[in-house]
């Protein structure tokens, strides 16, 4: 009975000891986003996004207003040169090519306005500090100690697709 006893006691101890090193030991858990999908699917739905295909919808519209407004002339111009009117030929070709040149400067300008704003989307630090804060909250949310960018994948040598949180950061975001 006595051995019977110690055997208990000594399984209860290693137990105990056993329990207290797990108790004491810290699990890491991961999580991976993939960046790239989430930058994607937030400017696709962003109002900035929405203004930059506003403006450019608005500025192809006056582009082929002005365009059509340059082939009626020229229509007319044709007529008049049909009709032998010179002076009639020689005002239209003089208001060609004052259009002509300002639909140039038009286009160019607004090419460069709307350059400037894909560029000021691209490098958007708001976006990266939002971002920043709502895998901090998503993270902290699901429990995880540690989240990967997964597009550095050399850094990643395997994760399972439970610890992807992409999808979930992206609905933050879209909050």
């Amino acid at each position: 009975m006595k051995a019977l006893f110690r055997k208990s006691f000594l399984v209860a101890v290693i137990a105990m000891a056993f329990s207290a090193a797990f108790a004491q030991q810290h699990i890491t858990n991961f999580g991976v986003v993939d960046t790239a999908k989430v930058y994607e699917q937030f400017f696709r739905n962003s109002s900035a996004v929405r203004t930059y295909d506003k403006k450019k919808e608005e500025f192809q519209n006056e582009i082929n207003r002005r365009t059509d407004e340059l082939r009626a002339l020229q229509q007319k111009k044709l007529e008049a040169d049909a009709d032998e009117n010179q002076e009639k030929a020689k005002q239209l070709d003089a208001q060609i090519q004052r259009k002509t040149e300002t639909l140039k400067e038009y286009t160019t300008a607004k090419n460069m306005e709307l350059q400037n704003l894909k560029k000021s989307l691209s490098n958007s630090d708001e976006f990266y500090k939002n971002l920043s804060r709502t895998i901090k909250k998503v993270a902290e949310n699901e429990g995880l100690s540690m989240v990967l960018n997964i597009q550095q994948t050399n850094s990643i040598l395997w994760y399972s697709p439970a610890v992807d949180i992409t999808d979930k950061v992206i609905d933050a975001l879209e909050k």
